[in-house]
């Protein structure tokens, strides 16, 4: 019996997140069988892990045109398109019924292991394009299997695979020790465990983004609840406070994502939190009492606390990846085309110039890293990002390289000059008047205000943005 030719292989989709189910759903439009392999037991199974999270993007920016029209003979209506949904409405209001209606091109409990050329390791040159890819695939009940696919569409995100706290990217001295009082994910505190956990606590939260912001404004709401009197968080940020550090405010475009940073700057003077600044975390210690303390790189030592919340970024797992040749930056671990226009230092979300299949292509012809997971160790990624590079990768597949290569997307601005602010140098505290960035605030304390219960984390975990 004659092997099937590549085209007749299904595309292989890793993740069954927002992006990865996108791609599946434009991949059937254009008579193209997708086969979504995710580890997690039900779509949108990262986002579920932040679904008490309130996205800082509407439900009009969070689903895919695509996706809607594979839906409507289904009878599902789309929600409200201006309001905010959390990650659970996201994920049981869109993505499990998305995952429905592709039915068994889904497959749930199945983890990537490992992807290759069929009879092609890396260093193999001969007839390597002719190959098809090979995928190893490992299922809750232990059963392994091979796959064969025309391409590989890699939409699992990052969020398995959170940053430490250590300011060299490194784990710093003494946080696998402490690992029963870290955590890496912005607490759920209507939850009675998590609740118990922080309330009445002192909590550091290391990190400076729309994920601290959340924890932050969350524990300050805590403090202010009947059971949570005492809670205090200290913000250990690796730079000074500048104009940009609570993002655009009103400048930004998303208003939620906005009101998030301006909850967290008009709760400054309310003294919930104290802020550590320049403060590079290179070791963490107990101490007599079994608290933990921090110490930074210039010897500081941090006042003893009882839990560190760590909120650093994620970064791609690449492991499973190891025989295919990706073009990836040294730095951001992004598609070498794609990491300039992603550039933290430069852009925010608001700010990444449009890409596609192009951007977003390897040495490895038929292999695309797509989501937040190309992004590498990038931030702010959004869906609508995601959409449309699913968009673009689809019609590229299908051969369609005029659709492919037509990539058009306007993405809301943050409102934060100079990227999404990850400077290592210390911004300058002035009240220097001029440019698109408000003076910089005098207070280093930060408390909370309703205001954060409008607004979510950087998608994801935190706001439009997406993981898997």
């Amino acid at each position: 019996m004659n092997a099937p030719a590549i085209t007749e292989l299904p595309v292989v989709v890793i993740g069954a997140g927002p992006v990865g189910l996108a791609a599946a759903a434009h991949l059937t439009e254009r008579g193209i069988e997708p086969l979504v392999l995710e580890a997690g037991e039900a779509a949108g199974a990262a986002v579920r892990d932040w679904s008490h999270v309130r996205l800082f993007s509407t439900w009009g920016e969070l689903t895919d045109p695509v996706a809607e029209k594979l839906l409507a003979p289904t009878g599902w209506t789309k929600p409200d398109q201006a309001t905010y949904p959390s990650g659970g409405d996201w994920a049981e209001q869109y993505l499990q019924p998305l995952a429905d209606v592709l039915g068994a091109r889904v497959r749930f409990g199945a983890t990537v292991t490992g992807v290759s050329r069929a009879g092609r390791d890396r260093i193999v040159d001969a007839d390597r394009a002719t190959q098809p890819f090979v995928v190893h695939v490992t299922y809750t009940d232990g059963l392994e299997e091979r796959l064969f696919a025309r391409a590989v569409i890699d939409a699992s995100g990052t969020w398995t695979t959170p940053s430490p706290a250590g300011a060299s990217g490194l784990p710093a001295l003494g946080e696998r020790a402490a690992a029963d009082r870290i955590a890496y994910r912005v607490p759920d505190l209507k939850d009675p465990k998590a609740r118990a956990r922080y309330a009445g606590k002192r909590v550091a939260v290391i990190g400076s983004g729309a994920s601290a912001f959340t924890a932050l404004a969350y524990l300050a709401d805590l403090a202010q609840a009947d059971d949570g009197k005492g809670t205090h968080g200290v913000w250990i940020l690796r730079r000074g406070i500048s104009g940009s550090t609570f993002g655009g405010g009103e400048a930004d475009q998303l208003p939620a994502r906005g009101a998030l940073g301006l909850a967290a700057k008009a709760a400054v003077d309310d003294g919930y939190a104290d802020a550590v600044t320049g403060f590079r975390t290179d070791a963490i210690e107990r101490d007599g009492d079994g608290r933990l303390v921090l110490m930074g790189e210039d010897g500081r030592r941090s006042d003893p606390v009882d839990e560190v919340i760590v909120l650093t970024g994620f970064r791609p797992d690449l492991s499973f990846l190891s025989e295919i040749r990706l073009g990836l930056d040294e730095r951001l671990q992004a598609p070498v085309e794609l990491a300039p226009l992603i550039d933290p230092n430069q852009h925010s979300c608001g700010t990444v110039y449009p890409h596609g299949h192009r951007e977003l292509s390897h040495p490895e012809q038929g292999a695309y890293l797509v989501g937040m997971k190309s992004y590498g160790r990038a931030p702010t990624f959004l869906a609508m990002t995601g959409y449309e590079q699913v968009r673009s990768v689809a019609a590229a597949i299908a051969e369609d390289l005029a659709s492919a290569d037509r990539v058009e997307l306007t993405l809301p601005e943050t409102g934060v000059c100079g990227g999404a602010g990850l400077f290592d140098a210390h911004a300058p505290e002035t009240n220097q008047t001029g440019g698109c960035c408000a003076p910089a605030p005098q207070s280093v304390q930060l408390g909370a205000s309703a205001a954060a219960h409008q607004a979510g984390a950087e998608e994801v975990p935190a706001g439009g943005c997406c993981g898997s």
